[in-house]
């Protein structure tokens, strides 16, 4: 009995020695900074949700008084001219989903097929240098990439395509879709690694080539987080300003003909930025571009949305059935 005590004993000093020495008090000290530390982490993350919901309120309080200053005809029309009073943002929403569009199913091919290439054909020494370059032109500032497409891709387009201006909305959805790519690459390349390697492994031992293994498993395998890829690729497209102003024209004009794509444009960001700066605090015009902001706010958490289930499904392993 007295070696089984004495045993018990020195367990349990070797337990709050071990404790002590990684700063962890076997009390209530232990129990109270843990509470803390818990009530601090969940505090920063429902004030996530609290600045957003506070960046809508804003947008809602300043945008609001546009219904009871401006008719709705008015509102919804197909003219933007603010210094006679017409205030149709549908050119600009129209021009802002032309340009998204085009760049993203521009930069959605390339994007898949060079995760594809990074994750599942090129050799270990190239995976090594691919990514850090991918992520190094995720950084470029969107000011270089418009002063690219102003004075070299556009005179090019200008005289290749015969157009009249090279300031249009199929210039402006090349440089998105390049702005886009770094965003889909890394994210489908990480959807592609999560795949098992059993997956790899039974598709090639049933006699399967590398390539219908790679299209015909991997691929689909992965479908959830290649479209999560597509969803924040779009959510980069649709919410850029800086490059969309310098290269698209900035023309309010309504895309319905077949050469709009070839023909300038106006996304709500280029108007919001152009014009903010010129308007009156609390006139009309500076009521209309908050909701305008409004528009662009939730047409971004509508694509967020949309995401949702396909981020819930790889959480749940979805993905990879």
């Amino acid at each position: 009995m007295d070696i089984e005590r004495r045993t018990n004993t020195s367990v349990g000093a070797g337990i709050r020695a071990i404790a002590l020495n990684r700063g962890i008090r076997i009390d209530g000290t232990h129990c109270l900074r843990e509470f803390a530390i818990e009530t601090t982490i969940r505090v920063l993350g429902f004030s996530t949700i609290a600045f957003v919901l506070l960046i809508f309120f804003f947008l809602l309080r300043e945008g609001m008084p546009l219904f009871f200053e401006v008719p709705l005809d008015n509102f919804l029309g197909s003219g933007w001219y603010p210094t006679f009073t017409l205030y149709g943002v549908l050119p600009l929403i129209l021009g802002s989903i032309l340009v998204t569009i085009i760049s993203i199913l521009i930069a959605l091919p390339l994007g898949v097929t060079t995760a594809v290439f990074v994750r599942e054909v090129a050799p270990a020494w190239a995976r090594e240098i691919l990514k850090p370059v991918i992520e190094v032109l995720a950084g470029i500032p969107s000011v270089v990439l418009g002063f690219f497409g102003m004075t070299l891709l556009a005179p090019f387009m200008r005289e290749t395509l015969d157009l009249p201006t090279g300031l249009t909305a199929f210039t402006g959805a090349l440089v998105l879709a390049y702005m886009a790519l770094p965003t889909i690459i890394s994210v489908a390349e990480d959807a592609l690694d999560a795949v098992p390697k059993s997956y790899r492994d039974a598709a090639l031992a049933m006699g399967a080539t590398q390539w219908q293994m790679i299209w015909r498993v991997v691929v689909p395998a992965a479908r959830s987080g290649i479209l999560i890829a597509v969803m924040l690729g779009m959510g980069r497209a649709i919410g850029e300003t800086m490059a969309v102003i310098m290269i698209t024209g900035n023309a309010a004009r309504l895309p319905l003909s077949l050469d709009s794509l070839f023909r300038p444009v106006r996304t709500m960001t280029a108007t919001i930025a152009a014009e903010m700066g010129e308007v009156a605090n609390g006139s009309t015009h500076y009521h209309v571009l908050f909701g305008v902001g409004l528009i662009l706010f939730v047409l971004t958490f509508i694509i967020n949305l949309a995401a949702a289930p396909a981020i819930l499904q790889k959480r749940r392993g979805g993905g990879l059935r």
